[in-house]
């Protein structure tokens, strides 16, 4: 197991690599002047000038790129001339120098993501550590009712094979896959929190805290969080209940499932201490994929419902052509899904013995 997890992460630094060099160059060579982006169209050619040296806009492209992966690494060299860009700046970088020369400075830091154009140079990473909680929360109670309710549905389904309830189970399941988080958002927003608000006292947009009545103090909202997290699982409790449904099934026609109930265990021992399990393996592999997802996903559900998270943060980065904040969210986003395939691997270990002898 400790072979394959070192496997895996190896594998998963290449591909951070890639992904960091692929998201450099897809904002690198857009059309348009970073400098002019920040400063807006009516600025001097001097003003203009000392934006592009400040963050090394004004160097070659090979250059940029190293900029940037020096940026990203934890351990990074820095000059000691203060024109310089990669000048070890307490404001700008979170280091502490270990050893160096005259021109230059080992140290060791959190990742920089640089700062947004359009929050007042505000860092990246301070701007991510305010929305991306939301986010995490969002994500999580979603995955958690799509978990819960899928796993539970896809049992009685397939424990109730070819009935009306497994047919019913099985349209309702078709439909949610069938339509987009956006259309689903729209149409709850608008049912249960304007048609029904009298009932269910819903918002139609609210974010997890929103000031008080006086305007002073941020207060916790959780019944704001309902309706974009039900809107957000209902994909991926679709194609849990499938997955569960159908991967029970052929476990269920398994020999050991068929001595377990020539022993006489009732059947719900059956699938508890015997089915359950090995039937789980494709569910996790859906929830894993479906987390990852979802915290890029969570764009059009986010800024619909005005939950403060990254996604809505990125839509209006987009507005903005904001692109640090959209190539640290995007950056962050796929460490997630590199994370959470690094557990998926080890969860498959602990639910399958067959993987860790192999």
């Amino acid at each position: 197991m400790i072979t394959l997890v070192l496997h895996k992460i190896g594998y998963a630094l290449l591909t951070l690599i890639g992904v960091i060099t692929v998201i450099f160059l897809l904002f690198t060579v857009l059309p348009g002047d970073p400098a002019q982006m920040m400063l807006g169209q009516n600025q001097s050619e001097e003003q203009l000038k000392v934006v592009r040296a400040k963050y090394g806009f004004d160097q070659p492209l090979s250059k940029q790129y190293l900029y940037y992966l020096n940026d990203l690494l934890p351990i990074s060299f820095h000059s000691t001339n203060p024109e310089d860009y990669t000048y070890l700046n307490e404001k700008k970088y979170a280091a502490q120098a270990l050893f160096g020369t005259e021109k230059t400075v080992l140290a060791i830091k959190f990742p920089y993501l640089r700062e947004s154009f359009q929050k007042n140079d505000k860092k990246v990473s301070t701007v991510i550590a305010e929305t991306l909680p939301n986010t995490m929360i969002l994500a999580i109670s979603a995955i958690g009712i799509a978990m819960l309710v899928g796993v539970f549905l896809g049992i009685v389904s397939a424990l109730q094979k070819d009935s009306w309830l497994d047919k019913t189970i099985q349209v309702v399941s078709t439909i949610g896959m069938s339509v987009p988080s956006f259309f689903s958002a729209i149409i709850f927003a608008w049912f249960f929190a304007y048609v029904l608000h009298e009932y269910t006292n819903l918002n139609t947009t609210g974010s997890l805290y929103e000031l008080d009545d006086f305007g002073e103090e941020n207060q916790l909202v959780l019944k704001n969080l309902i309706l974009p997290a039900f809107v957000l699982g209902i994909r991926p409790l679709a194609v849990i209940v499938q997955l569960m449904r159908n991967s029970l099934l052929e476990v269920m026609e398994q020999d050991y499932i068929r001595t377990a109930k020539a022993k006489g265990l009732s059947p719900f021992r059956v699938v508890y201490k015997h089915a359950f399990k090995n039937a789980l393996n494709p569910v996790i592999t859906a929830i894993s994929g479906w987390f990852a997802s979802m915290l890029a996903g969570a764009v059009f559900v986010e800024y619909i419902f005005g939950w403060n998270g990254l996604g809505k943060e990125i839509v209006n980065a987009l507005n903005t052509l904001d692109l640090p904040i959209i190539m640290g969210s995007v950056l962050i986003i796929a460490m997630m899904f590199i994370l959470i395939n690094i557990l998926v691997d080890i969860i498959y270990g602990w639910l399958d013995p067959r993987i860790r002898t192999s």
